[in-house]
C-alpha cells in the first residue's frame, strides 16, 4: 500500500468519525484525489463529489470561480484556490472542501510561477487554509503525486 493510499484510509476513517462528507475541486491533480479517497471502501459516506476543472472557463463555469480572479491573478493563485473550495462547498453536500491549482509541467512555467507551482486551499467552518507548494520542475506525475499527498495530509492535520 503505498503512502497516498494509506493516508487516504486515514482521512476516510477521521471524516467518517466526524460524520463529515467532502467535496474536492481539482486541477493540476486532474482527479487523483477525489480517485485515491474513492478507492478506500467506505469512501462512500464521507465523500459528497469532486470537480475537475482544468480549464479556466470550466473553473468559472462550474465553481462560480470570479474571472476577474483569474485575470488579476492568474489561474495558479491562492486567491483562485481558494474561490475554488468556496465554489465547490456551495455546490455540494459536503461541510469540507479541498482544492489545488498548479503547473505540473513540463512547460507552462514562468521565472514568476515556476512549474512545481502549487496551491491548495482547505475550507471547514469558518476556516479557510492555504499552502503554497514549489516542488520544481521534477516531474508532472510526480507533482500530481506530491499534491495528492499535501492535501490527504492538510485534511488530517485540520
Amino acid at each position: 500500500m503505498n503512502t497516498n493510499t494509506e493516508l487516504a484510509k486515514k482521512v476516510v476513517d477521521k471524516l467518517n468519525n466526524l460524520k463529515i462528507m467532502l467535496t474536492s475541486a481539482e486541477s493540476c491533480t486532474g482527479g487523483q484525489v477525489a480517485s485515491t479517497i474513492i478507492n478506500v471502501p467506505g469512501s462512500s459516506k464521507i465523500f459528497d463529489r469532486g470537480f475537475v476543472t482544468y480549464h479556466d472557463n470550466s473553473k468559472i463555469e462550474i465553481l462560480r470561480v470570479p474571472e476577474e480572479l483569474i485575470t488579476s491573478y492568474g489561474a495558479v493563485s491562492k486567491e483562485v484556490a481558494i474561490a475554488m473550495a468556496e465554489g465547490a462547498l456551495s455546490i455540494s453536500n459536503a461541510s469540507i472542501s479541498v482544492s489545488c491549482t498548479g503547473i505540473a509541467g513540463p512547460s507552462g512555467g514562468t521565472q514568476i510561477k515556476p512549474v512545481g507551482l502549487v496551491y491548495i486551499a482547505l475550507i471547514y467552518k469558518q476556516k479557510k487554509i492555504n499552502i503554497k507548494k514549489n516542488f520544481g520542475n521534477i516531474g508532472r506525475s510526480l507533482i500530481r503525486e506530491l499534491t495528492t499527498k499535501s492535501i490527504l495530509k492538510l485534511i488530517l492535520d485540520s
